[in-house]
């Protein structure tokens, strides 16, 4: 029991090192680029504490959050245009499932959906590998990573307030 409640004050007090505005900014960031690419890692925990600690940065705090996670996903795009080019020379013919196929039909739009869970961080790699029009996917998924990160932050500050606690 002492080991955990030692993890979690650990844990609380570097949540609060990084949410430090000289810090917390950049910490966000970098946490939402690295989880818009493959690593199973959410970026809301990172967000959210940095506003419930400093709630006059939300607006730069959604902003910081929208860019890193739409960066992350545009290295995903490349990663997919790269392997696609990459496998046309070994394989010299194309490979499309159906769900490729799907998403081909839907185009860019299909980038919306980047915010999502599990499918949007592939989603952003298929895009690439489709050789989708850059700038309209990146529009895409700017979009529905904004969306996605006001509407957390929106809930959890404003309707829920009691949600997080670092008491």
């Amino acid at each position: 029991m002492v080991q955990f409640n030692l993890m979690e004050e650990w844990i609380f007090s570097l949540l609060h090192a990084l949410s430090l505005p000289e810090y917390g900014l950049s910490t966000v960031f970098v946490v939402c680029f690295i989880a818009a690419t493959l690593v199973p890692l959410t970026p809301t925990p990172a967000l959210l504490g940095l506003i419930k600690l400093n709630p006059e940065l939300f607006w730069p705090a959604i902003l910081v959050a929208t860019l890193g996670n739409t960066l992350g996903s545009v290295v995903g795009w490349w990663m997919g245009y790269g392997a696609k080019n990459f496998y046309q020379k070994i394989k010299k013919e194309d490979s499309y499932s159906k769900g490729m196929m799907l998403l081909k039909r839907f185009g860019p739009k299909a980038c919306l959906l980047s915010w999502f869970p599990v499918i949007g961080d592939p989603l952003c790699i298929i895009a690439g590998w489709l050789h989708m029009p850059f700038w309209r996917c990146v529009a895409y998924i700017a979009i529905g990573k904004f969306a996605r990160f006001l509407i957390m932050a929106a809930l959890l500050i404003w309707v829920w307030p009691g949600a997080i606690t670092f008491e």
